[in-house]
Order: structure tokens, then C-alpha cells, then sequence
């Protein structure tokens, strides 16, 4: 289990994270956020209720709140900021991720060239 900052959560993103785990029904008490191919775009930000942290998982810790993210999503949120956004006629997290190349009109899927290792090194 490592501890590392791939995202960071503005603090309404933090607000609307902490509501969700103390209303959650379930025993799932982990918030697991990943990348799944799929919409017109390619790609859509995946979030799931888990309950305990798997081998691989990066752990993201920051002022009292615990997401953990997929290994095979790290490349792909490198340097991201989750927001939780409200609007007239909706509400919802945001992804300003940088690795960003386009996103389909309608919002729900987003093209993303992973970050490579040799970049990281």
C-alpha cells in the first residue's frame, strides 16, 4: 500500500466524498476511482464503494478523506484534480485532468494519453 498524491480533491470535492461514505448504507466504506474504455470518446472515470484496499492500489490521503485508485488508471490520472461540481440543472464530480486530450460533447467520456514511466523518472 503506498501513500501518494496521483490527484488532489478541492475541498467541495472533499466535502461531497465524506457525505457519501457517512451515507453509504453498505460496508463499503472506500471510495475506488479508475478508468474503463467505453463512450464515444474512449474512455470514461470510473468510481466504486470498496471495502478493503487490494495489492497495487494507490492510496490518496488527504485532509481526513481516503480514495484509493486503480493501478491500471495511475498513468491516466497523474496530476489530476477532482472537484465536485453543482449546476443549474446538475451536480457531479469533475476530473480537470491535464492528460486530457478531448472529451465526447456531452461530457460523460474523455480521450487520455497516459502519462509514460520514463516520464516519471
Amino acid at each position: 500500500m503506498v501513500k501518494s498524491n496521483i490527484i488532489s480533491l478541492t475541498p467541495r470535492a472533499i466535502e461531497r466524498v465524506n457525505h457519501l461514505i457517512d451515507d453509504s448504507k453498505q460496508e463499503n466504506k472506500i471510495l475506488r476511482i479508475g478508468i474503463e474504455k467505453g463512450g464515444c470518446a474512449g474512455l470514461h472515470y470510473s468510481m466504486d464503494y470498496v471495502s478493503e484496499i487490494s495489492e497495487g492500489d494507490e492510496v490518496v490521503e488527504q485532509d481526513g478523506v481516503t480514495i484509493v485508485i486503480d493501478p491500471k488508471a495511475i498513468l491516466y490520472l497523474l496530476g489530476t484534480e477532482m472537484d465536485y461540481v453543482e449546476e443549474k440543472f446538475s451536480a457531479g464530480f469533475k476530473f480537470n485532468n491535464p492528460n486530457e486530450t478531448s472529451a465526447c460533447g456531452c461530457g460523460e467520456s474523455v480521450d487520455i494519453t497516459p502519462i509514460s514511466e520514463l516520464e516519471i523518472k
